[in-house]
């Protein structure tokens, strides 16, 4: 299944019942079905799937935070005059966490009363919760800074590295901190002790990770194949090396995805093609052969059987993996 939206794809998603929806730099999201909803006056900078699992949380350059069903778009948030571009949620929690500017707020999906702000130095890059959804991380100028996402008047854990932080996750039993640089090296830190962890030799900007395998493994954009570090143990990565798999001289990997509990990972290229890969066979599965415009979104679906994707030029597909 493919679209033409002729607009860049921020995002694809998977909801909870399994269905593909895109968010565009037009201000709608698409879903599969065919359903259009006009989200943002302007382009949709980021998105995560709602903490009840039905529609997304967009963030737009029309300062709003909006939660996008088939149905039509609520407004959850509003920063006139500033740029929405990060965004998390938390099944967990149910909290949503969004950055504007220098500033991370915090909202409740339950609670529409309930908001919290948390102030940087620098701009906040990218936004993360803990697997608990109780603590949420800033990406920002000089490292990232952990917030209690509920409490108000804290000063918060700032994990300290030199350099411009640009995207966080953490793994899934909530031990790391994993942080991508502009300057094409990730940095990591196991949260208990602050200890610090360098994840070099990249030949280009790491834009995507993705862990996978129930947290032994995470997968990186940035190089010629998905790069696949180990987490498995207490030190994580600590002392070990990387692996490439599907490594491609021709092209970079730009964007990754991957199913959480399972050993799948999905890769897009920046020569606009998609493969899928089970790790465990080390089988690669061509989705997407035809070469275009570099790939800006990819989701793959929690069972690893659907893998969606959009590029910069507004192409868009959902494949099955097997």
């Amino acid at each position: 299944m493919t679209f033409a939206f002729d607009a860049y794809v921020t995002a694809a998603l998977f909801d909870a019942s399994g269905r593909a929806a895109f968010a565009l730099g037009d201000g709608t999201v698409r879903f599969e079905a065919g359903e259009t909803v006009a989200a943002h006056d302007g382009a949709v900078l980021a998105a995560a799937l709602h903490p009840t699992g039905e529609g997304l949380v967009t963030g737009g350059d029309d300062g709003r935070l909006a939660w996008t069903r088939t149905s039509g778009a609520q407004e959850i948030a509003k920063v006139p005059g500033r740029w929405i571009d990060a965004v998390a949620t938390s099944a967990a929690s149910g909290l949503i966490a969004f950055a504007a500017g220098r500033e991370l707020q915090v909202r409740d999906a339950a609670d529409a009363k309930f908001t919290r702000a948390f102030t940087h130095e620098k701009s906040v890059a990218d936004v993360a919760f803990d697997p608990k959804g109780r603590r949420v991380a800033a990406a920002t100028y000089g490292g990232v800074a952990l917030w209690y996402a509920r409490i108000a008047g804290q000063k918060p854990l700032m994990l300290k590295w030199a350099g411009s932080h640009v995207a966080s996750a953490f793994s899934p039993d909530g031990k790391f901190l994993v942080s991508a640089m502009q300057d094409n090296q990730l940095h990591g830190w196991r949260v208990a002790d602050e200890k610090n962890m360098r994840m070099g030799g990249y030949p280009a900007k790491v834009k995507s990770l993705a862990f996978l395998a129930k947290g032994a493994m995470m997968a990186t954009s940035g190089a010629n194949g998905v790069v696949i570090w180990p987490f498995a143990g207490s030190t994580g990565p600590m002392g070990k090396q990387a692996a490439e798999v599907g490594y491609d001289e021709a092209a970079m990997v730009v964007r990754v995805a991957a199913a959480p509990s399972l050993g799948w990972v999905a890769a897009g290229l920046d020569d606009g093609r998609v493969w899928a890969c089970d790790l465990a066979g080390e089988k690669i599965v061509p989705l997407k052969a035809e070469k275009g415009a570099a790939v800006t979104a990819l989701a793959m679906s929690v069972d690893a059987k659907r893998v969606a994707w959009g590029d910069e030029d507004g192409n868009a597909g959902v494949a099955g993996v097997a």
